[in-house]
């Protein structure tokens, strides 16, 4: 079974895994996801792949800690077992020369844009790194994207970090000082929607990551059924990235709550049966 190489907190609630899984690591491509269990009884979770080690053949993701199954993923430590770590799945970020690139991300979204902002840069695209957080301790990885980055802004509710401005604001402030060629956004639903309506104005070609629910990752279970272009799409198989212009939001937003009240049961009961 995969062996988790590294396990840890990097910020409240965020937490990165390492996982053993050579195959894998020789395959993967930015933009891509794997599919977990954290144990045999356990559910099947999507994660954006946000690093990969061919040398060590792991490959790394960070997650959000909100139901059971994260709850459980959280608490396994360095040598333990996973039953199930399928992939890389999912087509990967088109990569190519565009020009000026922004990049959007906050949440888990920092960790899963990493290898696009990574592969952009080295394809010659000059990069402006926007990352979102609540507050300063949210924030990480920002010293990978200034490694790549031309400019790095930070958006926040915290007025002292990056200027306590929304990211819709930023986004806004940027597209009337500088020439877009493409931006791409990652993290929250509601985060690459309002970059989504932002852009949409001014015309800018914006790439979002979507993240319904998503039970085998292969399209043949629909879970992960969404509309883009007017057309019923599954974001394993079709995506994940889309053209956010052509999402509809509504509908994603609706899906994503369908078990929300089986998922707040499923770790109340967990909670009762683990935690002191």
């Amino acid at each position: 079974m995969p062996k988790i190489i590294a396990q840890r907190r990097l910020v409240p609630n965020l937490h990165l895994i390492e996982v053993e899984a050579p195959e894998t690591a020789r395959a993967a491509k930015p933009g891509q996801f794997v599919i977990l269990m954290a144990d045999e009884r356990g559910e099947r979770i999507p994660l954006s792949i946000a690093d990969w080690n061919v040398a060590r053949g792991t490959v790394t993701s960070v997650f959000m800690v909100v139901g059971s199954t994260s709850q459980k993923l959280a608490r396994l430590k360095a040598g333990d077992e996973i039953p199930v770590l399928v992939g890389p799945l999912g087509r990967p970020s088109e990569i190519g020369s565009f020009g000026t690139v922004v990049l959007a991300a906050g949440c888990y979204g920092i960790g899963a844009l990493w290898p696009t902002a990574r592969a952009l840069r080295r394809a010659g695209n000059r990069i402006i790194t926007l990352l979102d957080v609540k507050a300063s301790y949210l924030l990480y990885w920002d010293d990978r994207y200034r490694k790549v980055s031309e400019r790095m802004l930070i958006s926040s509710r915290d007025p002292g970090v990056g200027g306590g401005e929304y990211i819709s604001g930023k986004i806004g402030e940027l597209a009337k000082t500088e020439k877009i060629d493409r931006v791409i956004a990652v993290g929250c639903a509601a985060l690459m929607r309002s970059v989504t309506e932002t852009t949409r104005p001014h015309g800018i070609r914006t790439i979002v990551s979507l993240n319904p629910i998503m039970v085998d990752g292969t399209g043949l279970c629909g879970a992960c059924r969404c509309t883009a272009e007017g057309k019923t799409k599954f974001a394993c198989v079709d995506g994940p990235d889309f053209d956010g212009h052509q999402v509809d939001w509504n509908e994603l937003f609706l899906r994503r709550k369908a078990y929300f009240d089986e998922e707040i049961q499923s770790l109340c009961r967990w909670e009762k049966e683990n935690l002191p």
